[in-house]
């Protein structure tokens, strides 16, 4: 049942990240303002509620992959060697750091 729930609040938040898919890709919105809108309009709708969930490891994970999807997508990949390249969790760590 709680897994439904999370499974649900997931398709929201991307209904939402959809929904605002012309201000994320927009080039001319800078990324701060594209991960504030991510904290203030989606992450909202994906823990609506949380308070009363059973927090599993399956779920906590679930929950990390959403977030990291849509950091990929605000963030973009890197040009290393004339090749480009998904960032990694550790670099998308670091690049949230720096933007609390």
């Amino acid at each position: 049942m709680l897994e439904e729930e999370i499974k649900e609040r997931i398709a929201l938040g991307t209904k939402a990240y959809y929904a605002n898919l012309k201000f994320f890709k927009s080039r001319l919105v800078t990324k701060q303002s594209k991960l504030k809108l991510y904290r203030s309009v989606i992450i909202p709708i994906v823990i609506y509620a949380s308070e009363t969930w059973v927090l599993k490891e399956t779920i906590i994970q679930k929950l990390l992959v959403f977030e990291r999807k849509i950091l990929r997508r605000i963030f973009g990949p890197t040009k290393e060697n004339q090749i480009w390249r998904v960032k990694t969790n550790e670099e998308l760590d670091k690049l949230i750091k720096h933007k609390i």
